[in-house]
C-alpha cells in the first residue's frame, strides 16, 4: 500500500495533519497500535485548555495581555540555556505568533468554542520577568477534550468515505524503512483484536506482519509518561531524587516507543531530561488504567504541607509553580504532600483534569454547568472523590483531621503538632486584611481578577471556621504526564539528524516532537500550551506535506 502520508499514532497532533492533507486531497494511511475505541489519544481524556494571547475572552474579562508579555512570560519559564535550544526556540516564538494571531480564527472556523472565563493557571508568584503566566491565558473549550478532536475526528472520517484514508488499528509500528537516506515507510507487528475501553489495556499479542510504503511519514506516537521506569531514567537531577510511588495521568501505552524508532532511523533526540509532571494527582476511585490518577486543578487558597507537615515555602502556593514544588517536594525524602483546606475552598477552587471529570463543560450544558458550579456543594466529582477518593479525609477538628492523616501515612513522620501550629498561625493572619503571609496576599490579589471571584477562589476566610467546614486533608502524590523533549524539529516538523539537516521523509509532531523543535516549552511550560502545540505542529506538518 502506497501513501502520500502514514501517521504513526491516531492522537490529535497527528489527527489534525491528517486533517490537513484529506482538505489537500492528498491519500493518508493512519496506523495505531491500540482498538479503534482509542482513537483521539490522550486528548479525549483532557480538562481542554488552550493558551491565547490578546483573545476576545480576555479583553471581555478586562484582561490587557500582548505578544509583548506573552514572550517575556515564556522566556522567563523556558529559560533555554542549550545550543540544541536553537529550533526549540523558532517554534516557541512561531507558536506565540500563531497564539496571538491566526489560532484563535482557526478554531471558530473549525467549529470549537471557548468558556468565557478565562482560567489563570501557573501564576508564578515571583518577579515580573520569571516563571509563569502574568495574566489568566487558559481558554477552557466548550466539550473539553473530545469538542478539540471533534473537527479533525470529522474531517478524517470523511476523508475514510471518499477513499483518501485508511485507518488501520491494531497495528503496532515496529520500524522505519530507510532507502538510500530516505525514510520511505513503515513496518511492524498486526497485534490480535482487543474490546477494551478507551484507556483500558489491549493485549500485545502478535498475529501477523504489515509493511507500509509514502513519500512521507510522521511520528505522532507520544511522550513516555505512561512508562514509570522510562521516566525514573530520565529524571534530571535538578528535580531531586525520582519518586518510587507515583500515579499515571496517561494510559500504559504512552511507551516512548516511538522515540526509540525515530532515534533509529537517525532522528536526533533532545531534551529528554526536561519533562513536566504534576504534584497535585490523587489516585482515581475508578480507574482506568494502572495507577490511574487525576489531578487537582487547584485555586490558590489550600494550605499545603510537606509530608511531614512542614508548610511550603514562598511562593509554592496551589497553582502557581508546578515544577518548583516538584523540586522542593523532592527534597523532603517522601514521595507525597498534603493540602489542608476547608468544604468552602473545594466548592469554589477545586476543578478536576479530565473531560471525564466535568461532565457539565464536556456535556456543553450551561444548565448543568450553572447547576453544579454555582449550586450548593462542590461539583458531583469533587464529592464523589471527597466521599469514594483514598485520598481525603473529611473532619469535624484540626485534633481529628491531624490523627487520621497520620494514621493514612503511618511510615512518614507527620509532626501532627506542627500541622496544628502551622493551620493556627495561618488563620491569626486573618485578623486583619493585610499581613506578611504572602499566600493571603496572593489571594487577595487573584480575587482582584473577575474571572477568579466569580468562579474560581473563594474568600480568604479561617480553616477552622465552622461556618466554612468541615475540614478536609488530601494526600498528594506525583503525577506523570508530559515529556518536554523529543525529535528535534525544523518549522515544517521535518525530523532533524544529528548534523541538524532534515531526514527526508521523516516528521514528527506533537509530544514526539517535545512539541515542536525538540523542545518549545524548555524547563516550564505556561500551561494550555500541551493541546495547543499538537494543533500547532500537526498543523505546520500537514501544510509542509501537502506542499509537496
Amino acid at each position: 500500500m502506497t501513501s502520500d502520508a502514514i501517521i504513526a499514532g491516531a492522537g490529535l497532533a497527528g489527527l489534525v495533519a491528517a486533517a490537513e492533507l484529506v482538505d489537500a486531497g492528498k491519500r493518508v494511511t493512519i496506523v495505531d497500535q491500540e482498538p479503534e475505541a482509542t482513537f483521539g489519544g490522550q486528548a479525549w481524556w483532557s480538562f481542554g485548555g488552550l493558551f491565547l494571547v490578546d483573545s476576545p475572552e480576555q479583553r471581555r474579562m478586562g484582561i490587557r495581555d500582548s505578544l509583548d508579555l506573552a514572550r517575556q512570560d515564556w522566556a522567563g519559564t523556558a529559560g533555554f540555556d542549550r545550543a540544541e535550544d536553537d529550533q526549540a526556540r523558532a517554534w516557541a516564538d512561531a507558536y506565540l505568533e500563531w497564539a496571538a494571531g491566526e489560532k484563535r480564527a482557526w478554531l471558530k472556523q473549525k467549529g470549537i468554542g471557548l468558556f468565557p472565563v478565562v482560567g489563570w493557571a501557573e501564576r508564578g508568584g515571583d518577579t515580573a520577568t520569571r516563571h509563569g503566566n502574568s495574566v489568566p491565558r487558559f481558554h477552557i473549550v466548550w466539550g473539553t477534550g473530545p469538542a478539540i478532536l471533534e473537527p479533525f475526528v470529522a474531517t478524517v472520517r470523511r476523508g475514510v468515505d471518499a477513499g483518501l484514508v485508511t485507518l488501520l488499528f491494531r497495528h503496532r509500528v515496529d520500524a522505519l524503512t530507510v532507502t538510500d537516506g530516505r525514510v520511505v515507510g513503515v513496518s511492524g507487528s498486526v497485534l490480535a483484536p482487543d474490546s477494551a475501553e478507551r484507556g483500558a489495556p489491549s493485549n500485545r499479542d502478535v498475529v501477523g506482519e504489515f509493511s507500509l510504503e509514502a513519500s512521507a511519514v510522521v511520528m505522532a506516537t507520544g511522550g513516555i509518561g505512561g512508562n514509570h521506569d522510562l521516566v525514573r531514567a530520565a529524571w534530571p537531577e535538578r528535580l531531586g531524587t525520582a519518586p518510587q510511588r507515583m500515579v499515571s495521568g496517561v494510559p500504559a501505552h504512552v511507551d516512548g516507543r516511538g522515540l526509540g524508532i525515530a532515534e533509529a532511523a537517525g532522528a536526533r533526540l533532545v531534551n529528554g531530561d526536561r519533562m513536566w509532571h504534576y504534584v497535585e494527582g490523587i489516585q482515581n476511585h475508578s480507574p482506568v488504567w494502572e495507577k490511574h490518577g487525576i489531578r487537582i486543578l487547584p485555586g490558590p487558597s489550600s494550605l499545603w504541607l510537606d509530608a511531614t507537615g512542614r508548610r511550603l515555602p514562598t511562593p509554592l502556593f496551589p497553582g502557581f509553580d508546578t515544577l518548583g514544588t516538584l523540586a522542593h517536594l523532592r527534597t523532603t525524602g517522601h514521595d507525597h504532600s498534603w493540602f489542608v483546606t476547608t468544604q468552602s475552598i473545594i466548592e469554589k477552587e477545586f476543578a478536576l483534569s479530565g473531560s471525564e471529570q466535568n461532565p457539565d463543560l464536556t456535556g456543553r450544558s450551561v444548565r448543568e454547568l450553572l447547576r453544579q458550579r454555582l449550586g450548593k456543594g462542590a461539583t458531583e466529582p469533587v464529592e464523589r472523590f471527597k466521599r469514594d477518593g483514598a485520598d481525603f479525609i473529611v473532619a469535624a477538628t484540626v485534633d481529628e483531621l491531624v490523627t487520621r492523616m497520620a494514621a493514612l501515612e503511618p511510615d512518614a513522620p507527620l509532626d501532627v503538632a506542627r500541622v496544628r501550629d502551622e493551620i493556627a498561625a495561618r488563620d491569626r493572619m486573618l485578623d486583619n486584611e493585610f499581613g506578611k503571609d504572602a499566600q493571603l496576599t496572593a489571594i487577595r490579589g487573584a480575587r482582584k481578577y473577575r474571572g477568579d471571584k466569580l468562579i474560581r477562589v473563594a474568600p480568604p476566610h479561617r480553616l477552622t471556621d465552622p461556618k466554612h467546614g468541615p475540614l478536609i486533608a488530601v494526600r498528594l502524590h506525583v503525577l506523570t504526564r508530559k515529556s518536554l523533549g523529543g525529535v528535534q524539529t525544523d518549522l515544517d516538523s521535518r525530523a532533524l539528524g544529528a548534523d541538524g539537516t532534515p531526514i527526508p521523509g521523516l516528521y514528527a509532531v506533537g509530544e514526539t516532537a517535545g512539541f515542536g523543535g525538540g523542545g518549545m516549552h524548555g524547563y516550564r511550560s505556561l500551561e494550555g500550551t500541551f493541546l495547543g502545540s499538537c494543533l500547532h505542529t500537526g498543523l505546520r506538518a500537514g501544510r509542509a506535506i501537502a506542499r509537496l
